[in-house]
């Protein structure tokens, strides 16, 4: 595996360790887990990317890495929805005017976590 590629995992897990440790806070803080939870499936896409040779532009959209990653990862094609709901998790819910949900919350931890073991499995570790 490229050093790049295991930077970038590298950085995929330390979101994936603080959504799950805002998650369990009292009281939670909704809106930093899901936008943690979007940034490590970002992460954690353009790591595939990174170890492919595919240049990607600096982007927060799910659903365009999606589309650059389901070539190496098919099965990512099954969460295409589910990646454009947490898609928005990655700007607009730092800013007021949106309140993220708890049932959203379990959702945006429930696609990471599934996203986090596929890409586990790509990259065998």
């Amino acid at each position: 595996m490229k050093k790049l590629t295991m930077e970038w995992i590298k950085k995929a897990e330390g979101d994936y360790l603080v959504a799950k440790r805002e998650f369990k806070s009292t009281p939670p803080v909704y809106e930093a887990v899901c936008f943690h939870a979007q940034q490590c499936i970002e992460k954690y896409m353009k790591a595939v990317l990174q170890e492919n040779n595919i240049e990607f532009e600096k982007t927060h959209d799910l659903g365009s890495l999606l589309e650059q990653c389901k070539s190496f990862i098919p099965q990512l094609a099954k969460y295409h929805m589910e990646l454009l709901e947490v898609s928005s998790f990655a700007v607009e819910v730092r800013y007021p005017g949106l309140e993220v949900t708890k049932d959203e919350t379990e959702k945006a931890i429930l696609i990471m976590n599934k996203i986090r073991k596929i890409s586990y499995l790509y990259f065998k570790m």
